[in-house]
């Protein structure tokens, strides 16, 4: 199991993990390229875009620049972690500098944990030395994974569409 950046040959499984998220009633990727998806050509012209974010392009008014990374394991995707290099005012009180999500059918089995320590030695060769990550507060599974990578909780924040969020930070070694 690895971190890796968007590659083409994750588009089967990446497809997959989509029809998983709509049958649940979510957006087609869980991790705000839904848009990016949609504007895209094809499957290369959405990895292109979503590589793109880490230089800033592509993105949407008032986000940062981010890094994606998926986790796979035997070609198969897992689940996206993304990584922003800096904070915003709305990334203080509610994103935080590392959001991820997991595949639904490969919930419970240790890879939020999995994909967040990856994810922590990626921040820190940003620049990032304390990373924010945030969860809502009903979202019991993702907050033990904040805590068991070292997350000390600060506080709750209630987000704009007022669900409210633990506010962790992690000290990156």
């Amino acid at each position: 199991m690895k971190l890796v950046l968007p590659g083409v040959e994750y588009e089967q499984s990446f497809r997959e993990y989509q029809k998983e998220l709509l049958v649940l009633g979510r957006s087609a990727t869980e991790m705000d390229s839904e848009r990016l998806f949609n504007e895209s050509a094809d499957f290369a012209d959405f990895v292109m875009k979503l590589r793109a974010g880490a230089e800033g392009r592509f993105l949407p008014e008032g986000h940062v620049p981010h890094t994606r990374y998926w986790l796979v394991e035997g070609g198969k995707f897992i689940g996206g972690v993304d990584i922003r290099h800096r904070l915003t005012d709305h990334l203080l009180k509610s994103g935080g500098h590392i959001g991820y999500a997991i595949r639904p059918s490969e919930r419970g089995k240790g890879y939020g944990n999995k994909i967040l320590e990856l994810a922590l030695p990626k921040a820190k060769e940003l620049g990032i030395m304390s990373a924010l990550v945030t969860c809502r507060k009903d979202n019991v599974a993702s907050a033990k994974v904040i805590e068991k990578n070292g997350g000390v909780f600060e506080d709750t924040n209630i987000d704009a569409d007022g669900v409210v969020r633990l506010r962790y930070w992690i000290t990156i070694k």
